[in-house]
């Protein structure tokens, strides 16, 4: 028989078990409220190109280099490895592969596994981290252009968005960055850029972290650091500092269908993420990302198959007196076409070539992405017949009309 006394603690002791859980489910239900938008990623600003265009299903003959994919895909370790897992994929990860990879990933960038967090791709933890850092009082400060997904998630988290041209050099203005909000909750570098491929050097990524507003978190995406020859910095996580680093097996690996991603910084900054929802990983995305890791012939034997064609398809450019912009290092590189460029993307689109989007503030700039070897011949084909040709004036699309234009460089009115 239980006397009354140990009735009533029992019951308080319940109660307050439940309003802790009240508490946290009312703070998950608000977070997932604010992540309820969509996230933007490389492929979705990719579809919603051509569907603003009414571009269904693309011929099987088309050359598409819209979305920095890897004409290479998954390596053949990766495949093998899928192929072992599937008869597994009806279940949630069993196996321990998500621990492993975390290990693995860890040792091999001399860090810790509490600094590492895998997603599906790493669209993911770039919305989630918007969310987490950025309020009406905290804005988000970014270069113009680069990657839209964190300005789409600033608009769910009403942060003032604060767009930063590049420099000359085509990398981000740091200083300028740093100058733009002195509540900045965020600073969003991409390095190398997506999309004009170049590159923004460490040491002024370093200067940004040293010299920021105080509680602002760097983030940097280093979705296309495999692709170039400049060093990371993964080592300020280490270091404990106040900065962000997100990484993807979409690049350099080919696995942009199988979405596998990885953001890198503090444990008590990987925790404010987590309100925001983390979806359970796909055991085939953690099979092959383990073994694309173990495959040490990988990043120098892709990374030069891809620098050999965007090498020689600037050269071609340069040579027959087009423009393309800056010094581009990575799988993507754009072009000052002198042109309205939406004019350019139809041209080509007539050829059967798919070349990426527009970015308002050089509404006169293609991004190409590199692809293989027969995709930048027919591309370069195309380009050419498409430049020798009058110019027809056309309008843009409706859904491409609605952003503001913005240029950041004298050259882009030409």
């Amino acid at each position: 028989m239980i006397d009354i006394g140990e009735t009533e603690t029992a019951a308080l002791r319940a109660g307050r078990n439940a309003s802790a859980m009240g508490r946290r489910a009312f703070l998950r239900s608000a977070a997932f409220l604010a992540a309820a938008g969509p996230i933007v990623s490389e492929a979705s600003l990719a579809h919603a190109r051509l569907a603003s265009q009414m571009l269904g299903v693309l011929p099987p003959d088309a050359v598409i280099i819209n979305a920095n994919e890897n004409p290479l895909g998954p390596c053949k370790a990766a495949c093998e490895a899928i192929t072992r897992i599937l008869p597994l994929g009806g279940r949630y990860d069993r196996l321990g592969e998500l621990d492993a990879l975390t290990n693995e990933y860890a040792a091999m960038h001399g860090l810790k596994p509490e600094n590492i967090a895998f997603y599906a791709g790493s669209s993911e933890p770039l919305h989630y981290t918007t969310l987490a850092f950025t309020s009406p009082a905290r804005g988000l400060v970014m270069a113009d252009p680069s990657y839209e997904s964190a300005n789409a998630a600033a608009k769910i988290s009403r942060a003032t968005v604060h767009k930063i041209p590049l420099t000359e050099t085509y990398s981000h203005d740091v200083k300028a960055m740093v100058a733009a909000d002195p509540n900045a909750g965020l600073i969003y570098i991409v390095n190398p850029n997506n999309p004009t491929g170049t590159i923004t050097p460490r040491e002024e990524i370093l200067w940004a972290l040293e010299n920021k507003p105080a509680g602002s978190i760097l983030l940097v995406d280093e979705a296309y650091i495999h692709l170039s020859d400049e060093h990371d910095v993964l080592d300020q996580v280490a270091a404990g500092k106040d900065i962000i680093v997100l990484r993807t097996f979409s690049k350099i690996y080919g696995m942009a269908g199988i979405r596998c991603g990885v953001a890198i910084a503090r444990p008590d900054l990987l925790e404010k993420l987590t309100p925001y929802y983390q979806n359970a990983m796909p055991v085939t995305a953690l099979a092959a990302a383990r073994a694309s890791l173990a495959d040490k012939e990988l990043i120098p034997t892709r990374k030069k198959c891809i620098a050999d064609s965007r090498v020689e398809t600037l050269a071609w450019l340069k040579a027959n007196g087009y423009r393309p912009v800056g010094s581009p290092v990575s799988n993507c590189f754009m072009i000052d076409t002198g042109r309205p460029a939406h004019t350019v993307i139809a041209g080509l689109q007539k050829e059967k070539v798919y070349i990426g989007r527009i970015w308002p503030v050089w509404p006169k700039a293609v991004r190409v992405s590199v692809g293989s070897p027969d995709d930048m011949a027919r591309f370069r084909a195309a380009f050419k017949k498409v430049m020798d040709a009058p110019m027809v004036a056309a309008s843009e699309p409706r859904a491409g009309s609605r952003s503001p234009v913005r240029l950041s460089h004298e050259r882009f009115l030409s």
